[in-house]
């Protein structure tokens, strides 16, 4: 088991990147708006939203290198584009140049939400995948909570902190990059390829209970049954799995979770706190994040994953409409910072630690980078969408109405928890992969 620990945790690491990728912006974008003197839909759209473009191609294209390539070498690549992306973003002098660096660092990121759970629910026993997989968001988490205290620490370095900022995420994605070349490839992708001898030689480390030859003639059946027939995840009998995909990613971003990372220290500032504050009050944020992660991690397979699903729903609900009325009724103080500490909390425990598991069983083998990338892109193209919104409409209906309508999504998402979302947890991969396929 501890190896399966180890090649979960330096796949997960990936996820460290996206998270360090997402929020070392919110420190330097300020000084980047005003360096550049760019209007809020510029710098909205275009130095923000490029990284978030970039991110909705890694995830509509990574499953074709995940598939075509394996897990394996997608992941390593993956790391070479987050090098690339940071160091070029901290030398450049041009907004548009910037964005091209940043567009780069997001495909790593959406490639990464593809290949990376995928690899990790392909090695990981039933009884432990969604702990193992959840370690993909504690990565992501960690991460966010690094660039958080980063920005903060590097706030004075030189006349330009922006680029020790952006340029200091080098580290972790060469640290990354050597780690992936441990890990072993996903026996199931070396099953579709038909290296059987290799798959075998991977499972039997991995799940010494159980006859590995029926296990292997299972995963196969599947494998050859997907390819024989050209299946692919739009066809009618694919449609529950596809919908449920859909849901999960389009209530994902309509917390508005992403549009408060980005902006955090914005956020914080409109609510009445001063520059420093406002940093320190974001590294809050990163600090409930991994606590309630970790408590997510020892629970999704305890309680399930719709368990945490319903509790996390109840606590955005709550959250988000007391942050609301927080701005409405011009609070002041510490009530804002004090309630999206709340909000971040029930994210971490529902949603953020959930999505990227849940996709990554829903599918069958032979489909599941495919279904890993639409889920993925559904995510990223309204990332990308939203938080390039936040600062006109912060300016135009105001931070109270924008909170009200992301609460209001949140009762949404609780009646699709409700009515319509399956609890996976302790179920074989091809057990998911036939049971939620209509007409098999």
């Amino acid at each position: 088991m501890n190896k399966i620990v180890l090649w979960s945790l330096c796949a997960a690491f990936a996820g460290f990147l996206f998270g360090f990728d997402t929020v070392v912006i919110s420190g330097a974008e300020k000084q980047l708006q005003q360096i550049w003197q760019s209007s809020d839909a510029f710098h909205g759209t275009y130095v923000i939203g490029m990284a978030l473009w970039g991110t909705v191609a890694g995830a509509l294209f990574g499953g074709f290198p995940a598939n075509f390539f394996g897990r394996k070498k997608s992941l390593f690549f993956i790391g070479i584009l987050y090098v690339i992306s940071a160091l070029g973003s901290a030398l450049v002098d041009d907004p548009y140049i910037f964005g091209i660096f940043r567009f780069i660092g997001g495909l790593g990121v959406g490639a990464s939400t593809i290949a990376a759970p995928a690899y990790i629910s392909e090695i990981a026993p039933e009884k432990d995948r969604g702990r193992l997989v959840a370690f993909y968001q504690f990565n992501i988490v960690l991460g966010m909570l690094a660039a958080y205290a980063s920005n903060y620490l590097l706030r004075e370095t030189g006349s330009e902190p922006w680029r020790w900022m952006v340029g200091m995420e080098a580290l972790p994605a060469l640290i990354y990059t050597f780690l992936v070349l441990i890990i072993p490839q996903s026996p199931r992708w070396l099953i579709s390829q038909g290296k059987i001898a290799k798959a075998k030689s991977i499972l039997s480390q991995i799940d010494t209970s159980k006859n590995l030859d029926a296990k292997i003639a299972e995963i196969k059946r599947q494998s050859d049954h997907g390819k024989s027939s050209n299946e692919n995840i739009f066809m009618k009998k694919y449609r529950k799995p596809l919908i449920l995909a859909f849901l999960i990613a389009f209530f994902n971003q309509f917390s508005g979770i992403n549009a408060l990372l980005y902006y955090a220290p914005r956020i914080f500032e409109e609510a009445g706190l001063g520059e420093s504050a406002s940093l320190m009050s974001s590294i809050g944020v990163g600090i409930t994040n991994i606590i309630f992660t970790f408590l997510a991690l020892f629970l999704i397979d305890r309680l399930g994953r719709r368990t945490l699903m319903f509790i996390g729903s109840v606590g955005y609900i709550i959250s988000l409409a007391m942050v609301s009325a927080a701005f409405f009724l011009d609070w002041g103080g510490l009530s804002v910072p004090i309630f999206i500490f709340i909000f971040i909390a029930a994210h971490a425990i529902g949603q953020g630690s959930v999505i990227w598991v849940f996709i990554s069983e829903i599918f069958p083998n032979h489909l599941r980078a495919d279904g890993q990338a639409f889920g993925s892109s559904t995510h990223w193209v309204l990332a990308a969408i939203i938080p390039s919104l936040v600062p006109v409409l912060f300016a135009s209906i105001g931070p109270g109405w924008v909170f009200a309508c992301f609460a209001f999504m949140m009762i949404l998402q609780l009646l699709y928890v409700k009515f319509m979302m399956p609890e996976t947890k302790g179920k074989s991969l091809e057990d998911l992969g036939l049971g939620l396929s209509e007409g098999e």
